[in-house]
């Protein structure tokens, strides 16, 4: 029954081999990939005027504008200077990568955990404007928004489970649409203003007072506005998302990214400031936009609507497609549970998506929803990426010191600067509003993370063959005793498990699953180097399932026994001592024993393989 259900939510199981069609091209990957950045305009000029005008009252719409156009400078620093880790890291992980390179391993931790906590946040912040946008046009649903954060969230989970070309097929298309339906607006809103002198009169009243604008505060509603650059680093960490050229896809994509953001959010902070919209929690600035442009009512009102409801929804789908594929680079590097480097069953990091989904959930359901207590902590975990990268790639140009690095090492030297300032600045302003959050579980996500390197090291030194350790000879009468032993690397378990069965009968198969082509051509070199003169059996598993194999080449034609035998499966286990580190590892004898338990014919024996962590 599970299996159905499975099936029928996200779909049938695709091959290996066709993971070259589940990738983007430029139309799909611009709002895949960018919808974070682009869906901010929604709410980022939102958050500027709630700093500027209970300080400086009416002066605050010309103080946004200034405010703005700091962030678009910032924003197209950051857009060329990523596009610069482009070409230097052409497989992905962005910070994480680059500071790994550069800077040591701690700052690539302090990146990737950097990133994390914004991937997570940008699901929670998106959902939950998502469902202000919706609450706004149907206040009558307002007690209900932590649900429809809930439900929206586990659509997001299921659509992204179902594989990269279907999540793009259902997520890519109200990005567009959304694009369209704001330029529409800006030109009307525009025109209206400017041209017709319609000037409506502001949904809500603009404080009359006029009080001077202090450094202070403007930093304070710099920094708010600066959640308008969250997603730029999403395309350098996807670039592996991308069909070929993947860097030129992707540099592409990033460019366009940054002339839509300019024209929205330009745009909207331009309407924002002729128009008067003001802060309210219960009616966003783009709902009281279309009120003024439109008509509250209006066929365009409630369009506009919809589409910012669904854009900033759609914005979560950034961290869908970027946080399980970091998530995985960071696990083959050991540093998270490497079942997070495992492809599912349509080909997607499901482990990762299941994860991201449960952890925003339980965001959203602690912050009750409320958006605007999400911002403080969305920001300052971006931005930390972002000078970690921008110093990196500075180290690189200097150190190699090849072609027009010049020219490079300065457009990323300033990316780094105003990077470290703004995150100094929204550190310091946002700190007591919940961004102290952020700044304690970035050294405790590094320090758990080095934990996980720690055990996968004593693991790996545990089982690692030494030059004297060979098979043992044991001479006795031909059996009747089949002994198969699964092989996935060439290690001391496998070796305790060779040895275990060489004692009862010298009618040994090693049989392996080939479910990577590369790991499998490791595998044989390094048999055929050491040296046991016994064959391994090669079977491919286009779905990457483990034990279907196994049993359809017991119950083959190939492998025959006579009644009477047996046929006993050998499955080395790890034994870890302390509970926590069982999450670490997959656990696949497990699996297989539950499955191969049930075969009448299939004896199995489990040597246990200790662990001294």
């Amino acid at each position: 029954m599970i299996d159905s259900v499975k099936k029928l939510l996200i779909g049938k199981a695709l091959k290996t081999e066709q993971l070259k069609a589940e990738k983007f091209n430029i139309f799909w990957g611009l709002p895949i990939l960018s919808s974070d950045a682009i869906s901010s305009v929604a709410y980022a000029g939102q958050e500027i005027l709630y700093v500027l005008i209970p300080a400086v009252g009416f002066m605050a719409f010309a103080d946004m504008i200034h405010a703005v156009l700091m962030i678009i400078f910032l924003l197209f620093i950051l857009v060329f200077s990523y596009r610069q880790v482009i070409d230097c890291y052409p497989n992905g992980g962005g910070a994480y990568i680059v500071a790994q390179d550069n800077l040591g391993v701690t700052p690539s931790l302090v990146a990737a955990a950097a990133l994390c906590i914004d991937y997570i946040l940008t699901v929670a912040v998106s959902i939950s404007a998502g469902t202000a946008a919706i609450t706004s046009a149907f206040p009558n649903l307002l007690p209900y928004n932590v649900i429809i954060c809930v439900v929206l969230i586990l659509l997001m989970t299921i659509g992204n489970l179902r594989g990269i070309s279907e999540s793009a097929k259902t997520f890519a298309i109200p990005p567009y649409i959304f694009i369209g339906i704001i330029i529409i607006m800006i030109v009307v809103g525009f025109v209206k203003y400017n041209i017709m002198g319609i000037h409506p009169k502001p949904i809500y009243n603009v404080p009359n007072y006029t009080n001077a604008l202090s450094f202070l505060v403007f930093l304070k509603a710099f920094a708010a506005g600066c959640t308008a650059l969250t997603g730029v680093e999403a395309v350098s960490n996807g670039i592996p998302s991308f069909k070929e050229p993947s860097q030129k896809n992707a540099k592409i994509v990033l460019l366009l990214l940054g002339f839509v953001a300019l024209v929205l959010f330009g745009g909207m902070s331009y309407l924002s400031a002729i128009y008067k919209a003001m802060y309210n929690p219960d009616v966003t600035v783009i709902a009281q936009l279309a009120m003024q442009i439109f008509g509250h009512g209006s066929i365009m009102f409630y369009a506009i609507q919809a589409a910012t409801a669904i854009i900033l929804i759609m914005a979560a789908n950034t961290s869908y497609n970027g946080f399980p594929l970091l998530l995985s680079i960071i696990a083959k590097d050991g540093y998270v549970p490497r079942q997070f480097s495992k492809r599912g069953s349509r080909l997607g990091y499901s482990n990762g998506i299941i994860f991201l989904s449960l952890a925003a959930i339980i965001l959203l359901v602690y912050f009750k929803g409320d958006n605007h207590s999400l911002l403080p902590l969305y920001a300052v975990g971006v931005f930390v990426s972002f000078t970690l990268a921008q110093t990196g790639m500075v180290l690189k140009w200097f150190r190699h010191k090849k072609g027009a690095w010049r020219h490079k090492a300065f457009i990323n030297g300033v990316g780094a600067i105003l990077s470290c300032i703004t995150t100094i600045v929204l550190g310091v302003t946002k700190f007591q509003e919940g961004a102290w959050i952020v700044c304690i579980l970035i050294p405790i996500l590094v320090y758990l993370m080095s934990k996980v390197k720690v055990h996968y090291n004593v693991v790996a030194d545990e089982l690692k063959l030494c030059c004297d350790q060979k098979p043992k000879k044991i001479n006795h009468e031909k059996q009747k005793n089949y002994m198969i032993i699964p092989i996935d690397s060439l290690n001391k378990s496998f070796l305790k498990s060779y040895n275990y069965a060489k004692s009862f009968t010298e009618d040994i198969i090693i049989f392996h699953v080939s479910v990577d082509e590369e790991a499998t051509a490791r595998l044989l070199q390094r048999w055929e180097e050491y040296g046991i003169d016994i064959p391994i059996v090669v079977k491919k598993s286009p779905y990457r399932s483990l034990v279907g194999p196994l049993v359809k080449f017991i119950e083959s034609e190939e492998f025959v026994i006579m009644p009477g035998d047996t046929i006993t499966v050998v499955m080395p286990q790890f034994v870890v001592k302390k509970w926590w580190q069982n999450i670490l590892h997959n656990q696949t004898s497990l699996f297989i024993k539950s499955t191969l338990l049930k075969r009448r014919n299939i004896a199995l024996t489990t040597l246990p393989y200790i662990i001294n962590d």
